[in-house]
């Protein structure tokens, strides 16, 4: 079987390389949480999925939103940059916080071709809006079944309802240890405690901060998940992982908590010598 490996970049540079208020206005908002308002640490904590946009004029603005198939804008706000995600390319936007005011810069993104007009149209929207971000406000929930919402106002009146899902940082408690997987293209069949199950075959790669890898470790069985990635088989992956120690650890349950940071490479099986 012969392999060929496409790389998201050109080479890996770093271990830390960088991946490929007051509410104006009227509209019927949704029912939002009962719980405290947040600080400005809460914008960090959560991701914030648009949940409903208003006009200046207060009545509801369906053009923020393509259509029910597609994911609505995310915002993630990380070491003082603000990332927009699910447009054609992935926006991002220096940011700072005065008080209840949230400025926000010029945004940049990455360059690539989208066949879809009505997504194309809603990135160079955004892209214009964010640069006039006026002030926002979190409010909490009253209890962990209750998602806290963000709201953003622009300086022309328009409006922004974006519910809150814990980042893995909040959910797990603590900073990552970053590390290096490679995933091998086929599951195998293995033992897991009384039962069997279908693994993963991983080995770790560690690289210097110039790029160059600097160990490659043995296959061996995986027997946990890694949220956000979806193995296809005949495929391999490296990943960029982020580890998260569990603070209460499950009898027979792994004492760690992998998230798909970033995929590096991808290698696709194809039959022949």
């Amino acid at each position: 079987m012969k392999s060929r490996w496409t790389w998201c970049l050109p080479l890996i540079a770093s271990v830390t390389l960088a991946a490929c208020g007051t509410t104006g206005g009227g509209g019927t908002s949704k029912p939002g949480p009962s719980g405290p308002a947040g600080d400005a640490s809460s914008l960090t904590a959560y991701h914030w999925k648009l949940q409903q946009a208003f006009t200046p004029a207060g009545t509801e603005d369906q053009s923020w939103f393509v259509d029910s198939t597609h994911a609505p804008i995310e915002l993630n706000f990380i070491e003082q940059r603000a990332l927009v995600k699910n447009l054609c390319n992935t926006m991002s936007a220096a940011y700072s916080v005065e008080g209840q005011r949230l400025n926000l810069q010029k945004p940049m993104s990455t360059l690539m071709a989208c066949n879809n007009n009505q997504l194309m149209m809603l990135e160079q929207k955004v892209a214009r809006i964010l640069p006039t971000t006026k002030q926002w406000n979190v409010q909490l929930g009253a209890s962990t079944s209750e998602q806290p919402r963000l709201t953003i106002q622009f300086i022309d009146g328009t409006r922004w309802q974006l519910e809150g899902r814990p980042t893995a940082q909040t959910k797990y408690g603590g900073a990552p240890e970053r590390i290096f997987l490679e995933v091998g293209p086929q599951r195998k069949t293995c033992s897991a405690g009384a039962g069997r199950q279908e693994c993963l075959q991983v080995r770790e790669l560690r690289y210097a901060d110039t790029g160059v890898k600097t160990y490659t470790g043995q296959w061996e069985n995986f027997y946990s998940e890694i949220e956000g990635y979806k193995h296809v088989a005949g495929t391999s992956n490296i990943l960029r992982i982020d580890r998260y120690k569990h603070q209460n650890v499950p009898a027979d349950a792994s004492s760690y908590a992998y998230v798909l940071d970033m995929v590096i490479g991808t290698s696709i099986e194809s039959p022949g010598k």
